[in-house]
């Protein structure tokens, strides 16, 4: 059964409360904290672009440069640095944007959307460039070209890119076969368990330097803008802990894992993002890395009455 894990503090009142799973790895891969049901498969959505990623690189994609790679394994907010990002890898491989099989969206970032949206109707301006999976997508629309595969229907679950992607989850997490999902781009997703999702950040993590898991890895956490966007909670949170790997995953998932092999997994029940950075600063403060003003910032969202800080989103005191 999961736990109580966040709490919503309105003028020294709990409001509301957040419940959810979670596992902190040592650095051997053996649980140091395990709160909630760390062994039953969850949806790991975007955090699972880091092992996509793996996959392209050992089938023979070849970015240009690390923030290329770092796009590849976005949830990018669709401004201007990330879609030029994004029409440079299409470009280099003679492919069109119409060629993207991933959904028509807006950008995330206010300001990228509210200029897009500026004299024209949401219907008509959202485009499969500005989804958060662009990069993924373009990137493994590359692979299709470099491999000879056929570029339409890549996120078919028999085409020999998303087969490719199974094994390399398989072989970071060993899951075992079971049914898949369909994530919110249309690729084929793994349900995975919060333990064996922190055993494959600890593994990418820790890999030898120049291996696929290390260069993407290293991409990762040179680029935290990249993969996220202004004020992204993976950008704020590697921003203000160096050598940490991490990637947040829709409804509430995050993992990540420092560069002994230190790690951690949670799911939030009921996905609400107001969760998440201060639990997973918390999940940092208890793995032991060195606590800073811009982690008790992140720790603490405000709760607001009237403009006002009246209270306070926080994990639970004593939770870890």
């Amino acid at each position: 059964m999961s736990v109580e894990l966040v709490e919503v503090v309105r003028s020294g009142f709990r409001e509301c409360v957040h419940r959810g799973s979670l596992v902190i790895l040592d650095p051997d891969g053996e649980p140091a904290v395990t709160l909630g049901e760390v062994h039953l498969p969850i949806y790991p959505r975007s955090t699972n672009k880091p092992m996509q990623a793996i996959t392209l690189l050992r089938n023979g994609f070849d970015p240009v440069d690390e923030a290329e790679l770092a796009v590849a394994a976005a949830s990018h907010y669709g401004e201007p640095d990330h879609l030029a990002l994004v029409r440079r890898l299409l470009d280099r491989y003679g492919l069109a944007e119409s060629q993207l099989e991933c959904p028509p969206d807006l950008p995330h970032a206010e300001r990228a959307r509210a200029e897009v949206l500026a004299g024209h109707d949401p219907a008509e301006a959202a485009r499969s460039i500005y989804m958060n999976c662009s990069g993924k997508h373009a990137a493994m629309l590359a692979t299709c070209v470099i491999n000879g595969w056929p570029t339409a229907g890549y996120p078919e679950v028999a085409h020999p890119l998303q087969q490719a992607v199974l094994a390399t989850v398989a072989d970071l997490t060993g899951e075992p076969e079971t049914d898949l999902g369909i994530d919110g781009c249309g690729l084929p997703i793994v349900p995975v368990s919060l333990t064996n999702l922190a055993r494959a950040y600890a593994t990418i993590a820790t890999a030898a330097p120049g291996s696929p898991e290390r260069r993407v890895a290293d991409a990762i956490r040179a680029h935290p803008r990249v993969i996220s966007g202004t004020d992204g909670p993976d950008l704020l949170t590697m921003r203000a802990t160096p050598g940490l790997l991490c990637k947040i995953g829709a409804d509430g998932v995050h993992a990540g894992s420092l560069p002994d092999g230190r790690a951690f997994a949670y799911k939030i029940d009921d996905g609400h993002d107001r969760a998440r950075m201060p639990l997973t600063q918390a999940i940092l403060h208890r793995m032991g890395i060195d606590w800073t003003p811009a982690h008790a910032e992140l720790a603490a969202p405000p709760v607001l009455g009237g403009g006002a800080r009246v209270g306070i989103v926080r994990a639970i005191p004593g939770v870890l």
